[in-house]
């Protein structure tokens, strides 16, 4: 008969195989090689997760029985007192999500299982094309459908465009310059030229990342509905929320919204409002799979769909965590998926394997993902900001990135 499971210790591992830095979490327990991982990158933060979790999740749940899932992710949330902060939810999350690879190798089986089952054999998936011009964004995303992906999110220069005229005040500071009515032009004859080069067969998508004032938001919506989008993303910051109403009275362009959203304050009143089509929530921000499937279960009754959060600055445990969620989702919509290079697979193992357009979970136990803690150590982090994130209009003044 198995003694009792207790957990004995929670390791913060810290890498960047492909440049971003990444925060996995990897709890221990008093059984024989049964341990947990759980991603709970905040790539620009993750020196204050690390802290966290080491200080304070850390002594709080030695001793704890890991099968206590919802138990753990309760009291650690109030813990604190003051709570739903993205430091501390990532921390958690990855805890979350360890504890949820636990119990899934406790019952031998994957968390998709635990999650109610497979809704769909293989997770649909989009991946980033962008250029510097509307040429070079045509290549990327002719290279992406020959790779067997149908939906395909179109950006040119990144966030707010590229090769634009910045007229810019003396002494002003240094920043990600843009120019709000220069992007919008850009994107809209970006999305004409495709669709009168690579067609209708493809979906298109594409991300705003919040860098409009609210009334061009809703303009540029309007002027993209014509080319029929799968869905535009972050239109808004999570300030200006109220305005989606607007959006929604004047444009049918499907939204998909959440990236940056860490409670149900912000969610809550654009679902059940129906006033976004997708939910895309960066899953550790939220605090792990366990809120995540109560999320699942609030979208499916007000018909939104999961796009959830999946760029290069999520882990590899992370991706895993989305596609147990998406499999097992019956209003799943599309998960981001970018792929990895050399190095993640020499510090990650158990990587969902991606074919012909499709991400497929493997069978193994639990999460089914695993990290090497030497190799990991081979790629330090970085305490260095992106650029992107200290975005400024052309008279310098600070803008949402």
């Amino acid at each position: 008969m198995m003694s009792k499971v207790e957990i004995t210790n929670v390791k913060t591992i810290l890498t960047a195989p492909e440049g971003v830095n990444l925060v996995v979490v990897k709890v221990e327990t008093n059984q024989d090689g049964l341990y947990g991982v759980g991603c709970a990158t905040f790539t620009q933060r993750y020196l204050a997760v690390e802290t966290a979790i080491n200080e304070y999740l850390k002594p709080f749940l030695i001793g704890k029985d890991p099968q206590m899932i919802e138990d753990i992710w309760q009291t650690a949330m109030v813990s604190g007192y003051w709570r739903n902060g993205p430091v501390l939810n990532n921390a958690i999350s990855g805890i979350d999500m360890a504890l949820w690879d636990i119990k899934g190798k406790l019952a031998g089986m994957p968390v998709y299982q635990l999650l109610g089952g497979k809704c769909r054999e293989g997770v649909a998936c989009y991946k980033h094309a962008d250029g510097n011009n509307v040429q070079e964004v045509t290549i990327n995303v002719r290279s992406a459908m020959n790779d067997g992906y149908r939906y395909v999110r179109c950006q040119q220069g990144l966030y707010g465009g590229v090769d634009q005229e910045i007229h810019k005040p003396m002494g002003a500071l240094k920043g990600s310059y843009y120019h709000p009515r220069a992007y919008m032009n850009s994107v809209i004859k970006l999305f004409d030229h495709l669709r009168n080069t690579v067609g209708w067969n493809v979906e298109l998508l594409h991300d705003v990342h919040e860098r409009l004032a609210p009334i061009d938001a809703v303009n540029f919506a309007k002027k993209l509905e014509k080319y029929q989008l799968y869905f535009l993303e972050d239109l808004l910051p999570p300030e200006q929320i109220s305005w989606f109403e607007n959006v929604r009275q004047q444009t049918s362009v499907p939204i998909a919204m959440g990236e940056l959203f860490n409670n149900q304050h912000e969610w809550q009143d654009l679902i059940t409002n129906r006033l976004i089509d997708f939910i895309r929530i960066h899953i550790s921000q939220i605090g792990g799979i366990t809120p995540a499937k109560k999320l699942v279960s609030l979208c499916e009754a007000y018909g939104v769909r999961t796009a959830w959060h999946g760029p290069i600055d999520v882990s590899p445990v992370g991706h895993a965590a989305n596609i147990h969620l998406d499999i097992s989702s019956i209003n799943f919509g599309i998960q981001e998926w970018n792929g990895f290079n050399d190095a993640v697979y020499e510090v990650f193992t158990g990587i969902p394997e991606f074919k012909d357009g499709y991400v497929y979970p493997n069978e193994r136990p639990g999460l089914g993902i695993d990290i090497d803690e030497e190799a990991a150590a081979k790629y330090p982090c970085k305490n260095e900001l992106p650029e992107w994130t200290l975005s400024r209009l052309p008279d310098g003044t600070s803008a949402r990135p």
